[in-house]
């Protein structure tokens, strides 16, 4: 489901009332933990976590208008997803993360290669989210970034 939002507010408001809490609580997770130099807002129609141009003026490669995106989440037909491009990109917090993931949840791990996919929105493991926000900085985020261009 895609929602056209100018916020994060307006975001969960459009949602449907059983998921406004839990994006709520996804939320203020994420910024609780989020390291310094990120900012929040609507990225590619979701809730997302990016490096600002003020930051880092290249932006991100594909579209440089866009700020680096970093991590975001949203509600979709079937589950709440959120994306983590520091899982995708650093083989080490992603098995970190999967090593990480049984201790916090009882059901198997639905994830994609960024992607982490929660069917069951009382099975959210908010404390380990929260410890995935705070892995990454936002210097060695960009550093893998411009490691990865580099190399393609």
């Amino acid at each position: 489901m895609q929602y056209s939002a100018n916020s994060p507010e307006d975001y969960i408001n459009q949602v449907p009332e059983e998921r406004k809490g839990v994006l709520k609580q996804l939320r203020t997770t994420i910024v609780t933990n989020l390291p310094d130099g990120f900012e929040e807002g609507i990225i590619y129609n979701m809730i997302g976590y990016y490096v600002p141009h003020s930051v880092y003026p290249n932006g991100y490669h594909c579209d440089p208008k866009t700020p680096l995106p970093f991590m975001s989440f949203a509600s979709q037909k079937h589950s709440i997803n959120l994306y983590h491009s520091g899982i995708y990109a650093n083989p080490k917090l992603h098995d970190w993360f999967v090593n990480a993931y049984p201790k916090h949840c009882k059901r198997k791990l639905d994830m994609g290669k960024s992607c982490i996919r929660f069917k069951y929105l009382e099975d959210i493991p908010f404390e380990l989210i929260g410890a995935l926000t705070r892995k990454m900085s936002c210097e060695a985020w960009i550093a893998i970034y411009e490691s990865a261009i580099k190399k393609a």
